[in-house]
């Protein structure tokens, strides 16, 4: 029996840009390398600006799964936040998220971290509200990230 053959690694990032950032030296752990906190954090905020804009208005985090890290990000590094809507719910929106690095800002982008974010509609009092007929059409269909899936 062959040992299986690891995925291919994916070349173009997935979905649309949603943030870029620097990494700086003050959200470094003690390697010297960024805290999978402050990049857990980019991922939600990036998720965040694109359900709102799918949802019309405000949406609250509710689970993060499926979460990848495959390589460091590095102080110097461009990281560019990467989002895709994979499910619309009555009142959830779920994405994947990938999160790219060019070295020094210059070079291909290599890709660090990915993960699956699902957001809830909310109204002003904070309870979930159901999406609009407008911002429920678009993709349907359970697909999960790439890495999440065993592809």
């Amino acid at each position: 029996m062959s040992p299986a053959r690891p995925a291919a690694a994916a070349v173009e990032p997935r979905g649309e840009l949603a943030s870029r950032t620097l990494a700086m030296p003050a959200n470094t752990n003690p390697r010297g390398d960024m805290f999978g906190g402050w990049i857990m954090a980019l991922m939600d905020s990036a998720g965040a600006m694109t359900a709102v804009a799918r949802a019309r208005g405000n949406v609250a985090t509710v689970s993060v799964s499926n979460i990848v890290f495959l390589r460091p990000v590095q102080v110097g590094d461009t990281v560019c936040c990467y989002t895709d809507v994979t499910r619309m719910g009555r009142t959830s929106i779920t994405l994947c998220v990938e999160l790219w690095v060019l070295r020094r800002g210059q070079g291909e982008r290599i890709k660090v971290t990915e993960a699956e974010f699902t957001f809830v509609a909310i109204n002003d009092k904070g309870r979930p509200r159901p999406l609009s007929r407008a911002a429920a059409r678009g993709e349907d269909g359970a697909v999960l990230c790439r890495s999440a899936a065993g592809a």
